[in-house]
């Protein structure tokens, strides 16, 4: 196994891509070659800030054999053709979540990438939080017991910051707003907790924002092993808010951002401030990533469990736009 940095591309230039690069300029595990967007001003200013090399094309950096991999953060619809490109020239892949608006794409690009052989990663770095890995492995050690229901929230303030030139604020870009731009984030790291979703009830509005897609959304889940668990996203809040609480039958786990995790057992008189330290989950999940190409391993979130949370919240959009129950199962079945 190499111990040479993993050679990347950039793809798509915009505020993530700046996000993910930061975060490769802090891992010794990967390296960016080469980047390119069809803007040449920004692809220029990526070079310079990154110091890697501007390419003219995709197809140029697709030719070179010296690039192992493409992180790409190109809009959602896209990613079944720049992954199929990819795969075709023989390039791992990193993947901004979601997988893509689809789920045919989704599957497909998880089709594709097993014929190719390569690795492909989605980027889902809030389950590699640290809370949330305590609140597992208790969860995994018995320490909860039957699990029964959740209550989770993750909100932003967008007011003043909406870019409505922007594919990730448009119905077009990125159906169901609020509820795929971040409610897929804790979706995932519900399912991470509680198992698999079978069934979606939502409901969503556009109350504060411009433009034509909900900033508040709520959806009620029902897990496979019978909890529930109860998820509000928003872009229209005063500020930036995360709430997750795991209920079990004998303890129950608290996190929100300003609080922190505490943590309860059946029969205690109050509950237990549990320290952690905030990780670097980005940085990590892009390590994970160059490991599994260098290992021929498997990433933790790999494009048929990155379709999984696409089909969820797929559902709730389904539930909300049609007013009624919906199972994840008949959004997997129509491939919508």
């Amino acid at each position: 196994m190499s111990s040479d940095p993993l050679r990347v591309a950039s793809l798509g230039m915009g505020w993530w891509s700046d996000v993910l690069a930061d975060a490769i300029q802090r891992s010794d595990k990967i390296e960016i070659v080469a980047c390119f967007t069809r803007s040449p001003e920004k692809r220029s200013a990526f070079a310079e800030k990154y110091g890697c090399r501007t390419a003219e094309s995709y197809e140029e950096i697709l030719g070179d054999s010296s690039i192992e991999a493409i992180i790409n953060t190109t809009p959602n619809h896209v990613h079944l053709d720049t992954t199929g490109a990819a795969a075709k020239a023989g390039k791992h892949i990193f993947l901004d979540k979601p997988i893509a608006n689809t789920i045919a794409d989704g599957l497909e690009i998880a089709r594709i990438c097993d014929e190719a052989g390569i690795i492909a990663a989605i980027g889902y770095q809030r389950r590699r939080e640290n809370q949330f890995r305590w609140i597992k492995k208790q969860i995994d050690d018995g320490k909860f017991g039957q699990l029964v229901q959740a209550e989770a929230n993750i909100s932003r303030d967008r007011e003043g910051q909406f870019d409505l030139s922007s594919w990730r604020y448009t119905a077009a870009g990125m159906p169901g707003g609020v509820m795929l731009q971040i409610g897929i984030h804790y979706v995932d790291v519900l399912e991470f907790l509680m198992g698999p979703v079978i069934a979606v009830s939502a409901r969503s509005a556009q109350l504060v924002l411009p433009g034509d897609n909900p900033d508040v959304a709520n959806l009620l889940m029902e897990h496979q092993n019978g909890a529930q668990s109860i998820l509000s996203a928003s872009y229209a809040s005063a500020s930036e808010y995360y709430l997750m609480n795991i209920y079990g039958k004998l303890a129950t786990a608290y996190y929100d951002l300003f609080g922190g995790l505490r943590y309860l057992t059946r029969g205690s008189e109050g509950p237990e401030k549990i320290p952690f330290e905030k990780n670097d989950t980005i940085r990590e999940e892009l390590e994970e990533f160059a490991h599994c190409i260098r290992s021929s391993g498997e990433p933790e979130v790999g494009p048929l469990r990155a379709t999984e949370s696409l089909a969820v919240i797929q559902a709730g959009i389904k539930s909300a736009s049609e007013g009624r129950r919906v199972e994840v199962a008949e959004v997997l079945e129509s491939g919508e």
